[in-house]
């Protein structure tokens, strides 16, 4: 195999049959030794957390695909914690799609004397660009068609899939007991110019509460699974 990219939580090799392998690591973004989804450095290394991350990865992207959603997932091995996937062209040079259900992290650090902390958001849907130099800046969809990153439906489609696949991930969570509050995710297109969901679906990528407690991601992936 070849390595083709090292990224914070993932390594990504190309294999020879044309699609590419990931290999999760267990390293999280945060700060100051804290997890936080919304930062855009490593921040810890947490035990296991690659595993857990794959293993909710696997159940979330077959359940998509099961449903007609469109997703770079193949299939999975969980004992060398890798993903083999299609190939996907990223948008620009990597772009994050965050859904919000309540009001909380960088959406309250922006809009907090807007809006009161935990306050419900209608599947809120915002797209920043992945750069740590500048700090994830947000991007719209005017910005994205004028700088030649994305289609306007290739963005309405984006948004749609989004709050669909937020839909899921949030209905998995309540029948647990728990409450899912935000979600990150990356999406890809084919070379038909057609989207799917790429990269991961894992507690590293959302916030979620329960009892209106945060929940780490190692105990949200404990818990999923209970």
């Amino acid at each position: 195999m070849n390595r083709v990219y090292s990224g914070k939580t993932k390594d990504v090799f190309a294999l020879d049959n044309g699609n590419y392998l990931l290999k999760f690591k267990d390293d999280c973004t945060g700060k100051d030794g804290k997890f936080d989804p919304g930062e855009n450095s490593v921040g810890l290394t947490i035990e296991g957390v690659g595993d857990v991350n794959l293993r909710m990865s696997i159940y979330f992207f077959e359940k998509l695909n099961a449903a007609g959603i469109r997703t770079h997932y193949v299939k999975a091995n969980l004992d060398d914690t890798t993903m083999e996937v299609i190939p996907a062209k990223v948008f620009g040079h990597g772009l994050e799609v965050i859904c919000r259900l309540k009001a909380v992290g960088s959406f309250i650090k922006r809009y907090g004397e807007y809006i009161a902390p935990g306050t419900d958001l209608p599947a809120y849907v915002e797209m920043t660009f992945k750069n740590d130099a500048k700090g994830d800046p947000l991007v719209t969809k005017d910005g994205l068609e004028v700088l030649g990153v994305m289609t306007p439906a290739q963005y309405d489609a984006i948004k749609e899939m989004t709050r669909k696949i937020t839909a899921v991930v949030a209905g998995e969570m309540k029948a647990r007991g728990m409450e899912l509050y935000d979600i990150k995710f990356e999406f890809g297109y084919d070379a038909e110019g057609k989207v799917m969901l790429i990269d991961e679906i894992a507690s590293g990528n959302m916030r979620v509460y329960k009892d209106g407690e945060y929940i780490d991601p190692m105990t949200l992936s404990k818990l999923f699974f209970a």
